[in-house]
Protein backbone atom coordinates (compact mmCIF):
# COMPACT_ATOMS: atom_id res chain seq x y z
CA UNK A 1 0.00 0.00 0.00
CA UNK A 2 1.18 3.77 -1.30
CA UNK A 3 0.44 6.75 0.41
CA UNK A 4 0.50 10.15 -0.86
CA UNK A 5 0.88 13.16 0.38
CA UNK A 6 -2.03 15.81 0.43
CA UNK A 7 -1.92 17.81 -2.31
CA UNK A 8 -1.64 21.74 -0.98
CA UNK A 9 -3.45 24.83 -2.13
CA UNK A 10 -0.09 26.39 -3.55
CA UNK A 11 0.87 23.31 -5.10
CA UNK A 12 0.41 23.62 -8.86
CA UNK A 13 -1.82 20.80 -10.63
CA UNK A 14 0.38 18.52 -13.11
CA UNK A 15 -0.40 18.92 -16.61
CA UNK A 16 0.52 17.12 -19.52
CA UNK A 17 3.10 16.69 -21.49
CA UNK A 18 3.41 19.50 -24.30
CA UNK A 19 0.34 21.42 -22.10
CA UNK A 20 0.87 25.04 -20.97
CA UNK A 21 -1.15 26.49 -18.16
CA UNK A 22 -2.41 30.57 -18.20
CA UNK A 23 1.39 31.41 -15.97
CA UNK A 24 3.44 29.87 -18.17
CA UNK A 25 2.19 31.75 -20.96
CA UNK A 26 2.56 35.08 -18.84
CA UNK A 27 6.03 34.27 -17.56
CA UNK A 28 7.54 32.99 -21.50
CA UNK A 29 5.37 36.58 -22.82
CA UNK A 30 7.47 38.44 -20.44
CA UNK A 31 10.46 36.48 -21.03
CA UNK A 32 10.08 37.94 -24.11
CA UNK A 33 9.21 41.65 -23.40
CA UNK A 34 12.79 41.37 -21.02
CA UNK A 35 14.69 39.92 -23.88
CA UNK A 36 13.06 42.55 -26.67
CA UNK A 37 14.15 45.68 -24.48
CA UNK A 38 17.97 44.31 -23.43
CA UNK A 39 18.01 44.00 -28.00
CA UNK A 40 17.11 47.67 -28.17
CA UNK A 41 18.86 48.99 -25.41
CA UNK A 42 21.72 47.55 -26.24
CA UNK A 43 21.97 48.40 -29.73
CA UNK A 44 21.55 52.20 -29.41
CA UNK A 45 23.27 54.43 -26.84
CA UNK A 46 19.84 56.16 -27.07
CA UNK A 47 16.87 54.28 -26.26
CA UNK A 48 14.84 54.03 -30.28
CA UNK A 49 11.52 54.21 -27.88
CA UNK A 50 10.94 54.26 -24.31
CA UNK A 51 8.24 51.61 -23.26
CA UNK A 52 7.17 48.29 -25.19
CA UNK A 53 3.60 47.73 -25.12
CA UNK A 54 2.77 44.22 -26.71
CA UNK A 55 5.30 42.01 -28.34
CA UNK A 56 4.24 38.97 -30.51
CA UNK A 57 7.67 37.76 -32.22
CA UNK A 58 7.55 36.77 -35.74
CA UNK A 59 4.19 38.65 -35.77
CA UNK A 60 3.77 42.36 -34.55
CA UNK A 61 5.16 44.86 -31.73
CA UNK A 62 3.79 47.81 -30.29
CA UNK A 63 5.72 50.73 -28.43
CA UNK A 64 5.62 54.37 -27.48
CA UNK A 65 8.01 56.74 -28.09
CA UNK A 66 8.02 59.84 -26.13
CA UNK A 67 9.66 63.24 -27.70
CA UNK A 68 11.27 65.57 -25.16
CA UNK A 69 12.19 68.92 -25.83
CA UNK A 70 15.52 68.37 -24.77
CA UNK A 71 16.42 66.57 -27.49
CA UNK A 72 19.39 67.85 -29.16
CA UNK A 73 18.64 67.88 -32.56
CA UNK A 74 15.75 70.63 -32.25
CA UNK A 75 18.26 73.18 -31.63
CA UNK A 76 19.51 73.26 -35.56
CA UNK A 77 16.28 71.23 -37.23
CA UNK A 78 14.58 73.61 -36.98
CA UNK A 79 14.97 76.28 -34.60
CA UNK A 80 11.21 78.27 -34.57
CA UNK A 81 9.71 74.95 -35.57
CA UNK A 82 11.39 72.05 -34.03
CA UNK A 83 10.71 68.79 -35.97
CA UNK A 84 12.11 65.59 -34.73
CA UNK A 85 14.11 64.23 -37.84
CA UNK A 86 12.58 61.71 -39.81
CA UNK A 87 15.35 59.51 -39.81
CA UNK A 88 14.89 58.97 -35.75
CA UNK A 89 11.74 57.83 -36.26
CA UNK A 90 12.50 55.42 -39.01
CA UNK A 91 15.34 54.48 -36.34
CA UNK A 92 12.07 53.97 -33.62
CA UNK A 93 10.37 51.63 -36.37
CA UNK A 94 13.95 49.67 -36.92
CA UNK A 95 14.40 48.77 -33.14
CA UNK A 96 10.69 48.05 -32.91
CA UNK A 97 11.16 45.70 -35.93
CA UNK A 98 14.01 44.14 -34.75
CA UNK A 99 12.12 43.53 -31.76
CA UNK A 100 9.12 41.61 -33.60
CA UNK A 101 11.53 39.78 -35.98
CA UNK A 102 12.41 37.94 -32.74
CA UNK A 103 15.92 36.06 -31.44
CA UNK A 104 18.63 37.15 -33.24
CA UNK A 105 21.27 39.75 -34.63
CA UNK A 106 18.79 41.57 -37.47
CA UNK A 107 20.48 44.17 -39.54
CA UNK A 108 18.25 47.39 -41.82
CA UNK A 109 18.92 45.55 -45.77
CA UNK A 110 16.27 48.01 -47.22
CA UNK A 111 12.89 50.31 -46.75
CA UNK A 112 10.56 51.15 -49.61
CA UNK A 113 7.29 53.01 -49.71
CA UNK A 114 8.59 55.22 -46.38
CA UNK A 115 5.49 58.46 -45.94
CA UNK A 116 5.87 61.35 -43.35
CA UNK A 117 2.52 62.49 -43.61
CA UNK A 118 2.32 65.20 -40.08
CA UNK A 119 5.00 66.78 -38.05
CA UNK A 120 6.24 64.99 -34.86
CA UNK A 121 7.71 67.89 -32.26
CA UNK A 122 8.05 68.02 -28.73
CA UNK A 123 6.26 66.92 -26.27
CA UNK A 124 4.62 64.58 -28.58
CA UNK A 125 3.89 60.61 -27.51
CA UNK A 126 4.35 58.59 -31.00
CA UNK A 127 2.82 55.21 -30.60
CA UNK A 128 4.91 52.90 -33.09
CA UNK A 129 3.34 49.53 -34.59
CA UNK A 130 4.87 47.40 -36.54
CA UNK A 131 3.44 44.25 -37.72
CA UNK A 132 5.88 40.98 -39.86
CA UNK A 133 4.26 40.05 -43.27
CA UNK A 134 7.29 37.83 -44.25
CA UNK A 135 9.36 36.07 -41.60
CA UNK A 136 12.40 33.46 -42.32
CA UNK A 137 15.30 32.61 -40.36
CA UNK A 138 17.59 34.98 -43.19
CA UNK A 139 14.94 37.58 -43.76
CA UNK A 140 11.94 39.58 -41.90
CA UNK A 141 10.08 42.03 -43.77
CA UNK A 142 7.69 44.26 -41.88
CA UNK A 143 5.06 47.41 -42.44
CA UNK A 144 5.19 49.65 -40.19
CA UNK A 145 2.74 52.97 -38.72
CA UNK A 146 3.64 55.67 -36.63
CA UNK A 147 0.83 57.81 -34.25
CA UNK A 148 0.44 61.05 -32.71
CA UNK A 149 -2.91 60.46 -31.09
CA UNK A 150 -5.23 59.55 -33.90
CA UNK A 151 -2.95 60.97 -36.34
CA UNK A 152 -0.84 58.17 -38.81
CA UNK A 153 2.69 60.63 -38.64
CA UNK A 154 4.61 58.01 -40.97
CA UNK A 155 3.76 54.76 -42.43
CA UNK A 156 6.77 52.32 -43.90
CA UNK A 157 5.10 49.87 -46.62
CA UNK A 158 8.21 47.59 -46.40
CA UNK A 159 10.74 47.42 -43.82
CA UNK A 160 13.45 44.81 -44.56
CA UNK A 161 15.91 43.30 -41.79
CA UNK A 162 18.36 40.91 -42.62
CA UNK A 163 20.32 37.79 -40.47
CA UNK A 164 23.19 38.54 -39.52
CA UNK A 165 24.47 35.25 -41.57
CA UNK A 166 23.08 37.15 -44.51
CA UNK A 167 25.88 38.27 -47.40
CA UNK A 168 25.24 41.55 -48.61
CA UNK A 169 24.97 42.05 -52.28
CA UNK A 170 28.49 42.74 -53.93
CA UNK A 171 30.31 41.10 -50.84
CA UNK A 172 31.75 37.77 -50.59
Amino acid sequence: MTTTAPRTAAAPAPTAPGQTTADDDTAVRAAALTRARARAAGAQAVPAFDRLLELVEGERAVAVRNVPATLACFTAHFPRHPVLPGVLLLESLTALARAAAGPGSWHLAAVRGVRFKHFVGPGDQVHLTVEVSRHSPRQTECRATARVGDRVVATVRALTLAGATTTREGTA
